[in-house]
């Protein structure tokens, strides 16, 4: 049976090199695939782009949506401190499969140099900066990865969240890339409700590729936490990449972008650099990046 198990595996990562990419920790919903029982699973990979919300919603298009985390299942936020979670192409190159035996530096779970980029245009044979599709992290090196990042609903049952009440509460600049990334918690992040928070984790790609985006859903805990400063009501981000005044400086939703219903930020025209305009997790959209973000104190609290 394991050695079945592997061989499955096995001929996935073979077909599935190109794959997008998506978080993989204790406490998300879709563990182990939409059928519960998929230790390779990228059902939660599955890119979002030109869906009703109904369908993106907490990833609903494949069933991600209805396979909750097991009862007393977290993923804890330590106030003040930070975590470590993994951006993946598939299950079964994270530690959460196969006892973690596939696992290496990358999110496909390969191993390249670090000097990936040079290593990329060589093996095309190119001298310019070319999109890198192995893993498809949708960007041409990391300086360009568009940034991700995570938010907090202070209820516990996931059909009471709303973008209205998801606020971003850490930013990871230039991801995704390797498998491992760390986000800051802020210290006075407050408890959650008995039976935990709902988090989500997000992800919009600059360019090389589908204009799509990425939405999962996670249970988490807030340790210790603190009631004193009540996370505020967040706002749409808009662009302001131009025109920094413009920024919405409170709470603010994740970006939804792309869809056929439930957008929450609309862009047109060219970026500074000449390119078309993405929405992300960055400068463009108002966001500041780890500590940074945290540093300005009541950034997303109220009062």
């Amino acid at each position: 049976m394991r050695s079945a198990a592997i061989g499955l595996a096995v001929g996935l990562w073979v077909t599935a090199a190109n794959a997008h990419l998506a978080v993989f920790t204790k406490g998300m919903w879709c563990l182990n695939g939409a059928d519960g029982n998929n230790l390779n699973s990228d059902d939660p990979v599955t890119p979002l782009y030109e869906l009703d919300q109904s369908q993106w919603w907490f990833h609903a298009i494949n069933g991600c949506n209805n396979r909750p985390p097991a009862d007393g299942d977290f993923l804890t936020l330590p106030a003040g401190e930070s975590i470590t979670v993994e951006i993946a192409a598939n299950q079964g190159v994270t530690s959460l499969s196969f006892d973690g035996q596939y696992v290496s530096d990358w999110p496909d779970g390969q191993s390249y140099p670090d000097n990936y980029v040079r290593f990329f245009a060589a093996i095309f044979d190119t001298n310019v900066p070319s999109c890198i599709t192995s893993p498809n992290m949708h960007t041409q090196n990391q300086s360009m990865a568009a940034g991700t990042a995570l938010a907090i609903a202070y209820v516990s049952d996931v059909a009471d969240v709303t973008p209205e009440n998801l606020v971003v509460f850490s930013v990871a600049y230039n991801t995704p890339w390797k498998r491992e990334t760390t986000y800051d918690i802020p210290a006075e992040l407050p408890a959650c409700p008995d039976g935990g928070c709902i988090c989500a984790w997000g992800w919009i790609p600059n360019a090389c590729g589908e204009a799509n985006m990425y939405f999962e859903g996670i249970r988490c805990q807030v340790t210790p936490g603190s009631n004193s400063k009540p996370v505020g009501t967040p706002k749409p981000p808009v662009w302001c990449e131009d025109d920094s005044s413009a920024c919405v400086t409170g709470p603010k939703q994740m970006l939804f972008w792309h869809q056929a219903s439930g957008n929450n930020i609309e862009v047109s025209g060219l970026d500074l650099a000449g390119e078309f305009k993405s929405p992300g997790y960055n400068a463009k959209c108002g966001f500041a990046n780890g500590k940074l973000y945290h540093s300005l104190g009541t950034v997303i609290f109220s009062g």
